[in-house]
């Protein structure tokens, strides 16, 4: 399941490519946009921003924009960068996991393809496309 963190990185990112490119957008000016809290919002942009999708600056005229033009971010990227892992168990979450069952586990293929499907489907959609 995708978290509110997820879905609002969205909504922020998308926000940011609406806006003038060549000015950083205030906070407080996305968080009215997008009817979600300044507070929770500072979270979630501190993530885009140690992630390098998003660049901040503070002070007077400061604010947030995106590093790249929007056909440039993956949804994949964005999803991956505040959730984690997209994947559905934890045998093909952690690579480093030693699952026992694993050489005899019948429903690992269907967890591998399904998991392929999901990376597949949010890595070719890019912020333009939601535009």
């Amino acid at each position: 399941m995708i978290s509110t963190r997820g879905r609002y990185a969205l909504r922020v990112m998308l926000d940011l490519a609406v806006q003038k490119k060549d000015s950083h957008i205030p906070l407080k000016d996305i968080a009215e946009r997008q009817g979600i809290s300044k507070k929770y919002l500072e979270i979630i942009v501190k993530g885009l921003v140690e992630g390098g999708l998003v660049t901040g600056v503070s002070g007077k005229g400061g604010g947030y924009m995106l590093c790249r033009e929007p056909e440039d971010y993956s949804v994949g990227e964005i999803l991956e960068l505040m959730e984690g892992t997209l994947s559905s168990v934890v045998c093909l979450e952690d690579p480093d996991y030693e699952c026992p069952r694993r050489n005899a586990c019948k429903t690992l293929p269907m967890w591998t393809e399904f998991d392929g499907m999901v990376h597949d489907f949010f890595y070719s959609r890019t912020l333009k496309d939601l535009l």
